[in-house]
């Protein structure tokens, strides 16, 4: 049924040739709860170029797309922007069908393709500001090292103004639309807020650093015209929109709202938690209570990136907190949030350290912890409660008071 697969007309001169996958729902610890896509884009010039490849098992639904348009063997140039799998996994496989005349990729991407695969031709080299003629257009180059790999780059198309951002702008989405635009709007801002939360909150310096030098390097941002991601749906609108969001995303401000992530063992804790996001809104602060027995890592990394506090709460259990809030809070860890306050709590029998461990994890991530924690010993008591509300108290105060100092 491949050969039935068309390519996309996207502008004038460009095709999107790439894959959809509607089933993925888990990619390297992260949740696609709508699954993905592996963009792959066609240009038609004097050389025709093909901008990245796809996953390994959507080899055929590639090769489909193309021949839709031309022969396999009329491609001259094959552009990787990312070396990552999901974008590079065809290339051995398009370099055998082509035979391109050269395959370019930024100078750490050539290292890491050569890591990755025995390829039958040397790859080219290509530094922020070198330009590749196709005929009547060009492909200028700026490396985007770590945001989100050492190879990471952009390709522009310099006449039809459109940016070939690799991961940079895109999102875990499967869709039959093309277009953002033509995409329910608050599905594709979670998946956008989600997708930067997971695989981009790390880098937000350099992402900020990045985009203050675009008109530098000579890409100004009224120049763009279209994004076309490596995953989720392409930009021809607002432009300006995902770009100031990733600006705000990357600086991490505080939001008036507090997330307590939490994990139970006979119900105390749980009754601490909401506890505590009583205070909390009665304070005036927003508070969204999550259960780590019904949630995931890429859904509460979200909920850390879109709110100003974070308190996190669980059991003790054979001396040390609960599994499942060691698995969460050694995945935010290497997120590197930043600009996040909060505290930890937590119910026990005999023993109690799950608060002191989750200060540390806390302090390592780099949260700025709020007073001591709280313990409550076996089931919650009113006074427990008490102390509870008023914890949520003092964390609303505290940033509100910073919102207020941010301002």
């Amino acid at each position: 049924m491949d050969e039935f697969l068309k390519a996309v007309k996207i502008s004038e001169k460009v095709y999107w040739v790439g894959a959809i996958d509607w089933n993925m729902r888990y990619f390297h610890g992260y949740t696609t709860t709508r699954g993905t896509t592996y963009n792959a884009y066609l240009i038609l010039d004097e050389k025709i170029t093909l901008i990245d490849t796809v996953k390994k098992p959507f080899l055929n639904h590639l090769i489909a797309r193309i021949k839709s348009v031309i022969d396999l063997e009329d491609i001259d140039y094959i552009i990787s922007n990312h070396a990552e799998l999901d974008h590079s996994g065809c290339i051995p496989d398009m370099i055998e069908l082509c035979k391109p005349e050269a395959v370019y990729a930024s100078v750490m991407g050539v290292k890491a393709l050569n890591d990755h695969f025995s390829l039958p031709m040397d790859l080219t080299p290509v530094k922020t500001g070198d330009r590749v003629s196709l005929g009547k257009d060009s492909l200028y180059f700026v490396e985007t090292k770590l945001i989100h790999w050492p190879d990471s780059m952009f390709s522009f198309l310099e006449n039809e103004q459109i940016l070939f951002s690799q991961d940079g702008f895109g999102c875990h989405y499967a869709t039959n639309n093309m277009f953002m635009d033509q995409c329910p709007s608050d599905e594709t801002l979670w998946e956008q807020e989600k997708y930067f939360a997971n695989i981009l909150m790390l880098y937000g310096p350099k992402i900020k650093q990045l985009v203050a030098q675009m008109p530098e390097v000579g890409l100004p941002l009224e120049k763009i015209k279209m994004i076309a991601p490596d995953h989720g749906p392409i930009w021809r609108e607002n432009i300006s929109f995902i770009v100031e969001k990733y600006l705000e995303w990357s600086d991490m401000p505080l939001y008036n709202r507090a997330v307590v992530v939490y994990d139970t063992m006979w119900g105390a804790t749980e009754k601490m938690a909401y506890s505590i996001c009583e205070g909390l809104r009665d304070s005036g602060v927003e508070a969204i209570p999550i259960s780590l027995q019904n949630s995931n890592r890429s859904h509460i990394a979200t909920q850390v990136l879109l709110s100003g506090a974070v308190l996190f709460g669980c059991s003790t259990m054979n001396n040390n907190m609960m599994p499942s809030m060691a698995d969460i809070l050694c995945y935010i860890k290497g997120l590197k949030p930043k600009n996040r306050i909060g505290t930890a709590f937590g119910s026990f029998g005999w023993s109690g350290e799950a608060v002191k461990q989750m200060r540390a994890e806390m302090t390592e991530a780099g949260f700025e912890l709020i007073g001591e924690g709280l313990r409550n010993k076996y089931a919650l008591k009113l006074e427990g409660g008490e102390e509870c509300y008023k914890l949520g108290q003092a964390v609303a105060e505290e940033l509100k008071n910073r919102i207020a100092g941010q301002g």
